[in-house]
């Protein structure tokens, strides 16, 4: 079965043998291996020792994003968040619930936010102190630039949240070149290729350290798993972790080195999302973002306006033919979408196509432009 969803990804059998062991996470054997884990990552996140530290939490990427939105923010802090897909939606709700003031700053999920936009919206409002912002949206495939917010942000004199939860290992990022990025987020299972069940925070020490006090919550306080860090070492893992998911991750971590890194593991993702975006287009779907706005995570596709499709027994057809997708959609109009990463090469991407051309027949849709 060919995983294509934006995570849990396809992993390499080495990833998940990996996992095959017993291990206790307070052992000295364990303890060096998740301190090179940490320096490891934020190295791929351009930090400096000493600037940034590596954080990690157990769970999902909403955990993590709550958890940076506790710490960084202060309770009736003000952050503003480009709402421009589903998974900007999902920061708005955490952050309201956490009892922060969002500043929402609506916008289409088929673009980018604009430097101008986050420009006006931070010179109206100087009360607020962060942006937060989703790298990519894995909602529509579309990518909202560091590289163009930042500059705005840091002109301002703000500070920023990066949840680069379905991007980083793929889409650069460099903290050392964006001092106005307080945290920049991701996990275990996405681009990294490794199994799920941890979140990390790259963050600068400054920051959470100044954050001491802000989270109210204790499991999901970033500046006290610091603190941990400083007391028990950077190989001690506050509370009980995912240990055999640290090892798979380890193991991935080898692979991508092995593969070449983040410039490697970026350019076949893109000809993963290339392949499939142009086969799409070949068989007459309406693929969800113009060409220059796809990023290379996912490729989201218009349903077909044909009275034969519906999205379950698409997907069910698809997996017959051995391609699993996701059974829904979070667009603003129907959709469908195929994950481009994970352990997935291009030839794979080629079988995806013909995969989805056969469902397709299978079903009888014949009308294929969007609904």
């Amino acid at each position: 079965m060919l995983l294509l969803i934006p995570g849990p990804v396809q992993t390499r059998p080495e990833t998940r043998a990996a996992m095959a062991q017993d291990i206790a996470p307070w052992d000295n054997d364990f303890r060096p291996v998740y301190a090179e884990i940490r320096e490891r990552v934020r190295a791929i996140a351009g930090g400096q020792e000493g600037v940034h530290a590596t954080l990690p939490l157990q769970g999902c990427g909403h955990f993590i994003m709550e958890a940076a939105i506790r710490t960084f923010i202060p309770a009736g802090g003000k952050v503003l968040i480009p709402q421009n897909g589903a998974y900007a939606d999902r920061a708005v709700r955490l952050a309201t619930e956490c009892g922060r003031q969002v500043v929402a700053l609506p916008g289409p999920d088929t673009r980018p936010v604009t430097g101008e936009e986050i420009d006006t919206a931070l010179a109206a409002d100087p009360a607020i102190t962060h942006v937060a912002v989703v790298h990519h949206e894995t909602g529509s495939g579309m990518v909202n630039d560091p590289e163009v917010i930042g500059p705005v942000v840091r002109k301002h004199g703000r500070r920023l949240i990066l949840d680069s939860v379905s991007a980083f290992g793929a889409l650069p990022v460099d903290l050392s070149a964006h001092p106005e990025i307080d945290v920049v987020l991701f996990t275990s299972g996405k681009c990294l290729e490794g199994l799920p069940g941890i979140g990390f925070a790259v963050a600068r020490v400054d920051s959470v350290t100044a954050a001491a006090g802000n989270a109210g919550s204790w499991s999901f306080d970033l500046s006290d798993i610091y603190q941990h860090a400083l007391r028990a070492g950077w190989g001690s893992f506050r509370f009980t972790p995912p240990v055999q998911a640290l090892m798979a991750f380890r193991t991935a971590l080898d692979l991508y080195d092995a593969e070449g890194g983040q410039p490697a593991r970026l350019a076949r993702y893109r000809e993963n999302a290339r392949i499939l975006y142009d086969g799409l287009r070949g068989m007459g779907l309406t693929p969800y973002l113009e060409p220059r706005h796809q990023g290379p995570v996912i490729v989201t596709t218009h349903q077909p306006a044909d009275p034969h499709f519906a999205l379950q027994p698409f997907v069910d057809a698809l997996k017959a033919r051995g391609v699993l997708i996701s059974n829904f959609h979070n667009t603003t109009v129907p959709t469908f979408r195929i994950g481009c990463i994970g352990a997935v090469t291009p030839e794979d991407m080629r079988r995806a196509v013909a995969a989805i051309g056969g469902a397709l027949e299978d079903l009888g849709v014949r009308q294929r432009e969007a609904a």
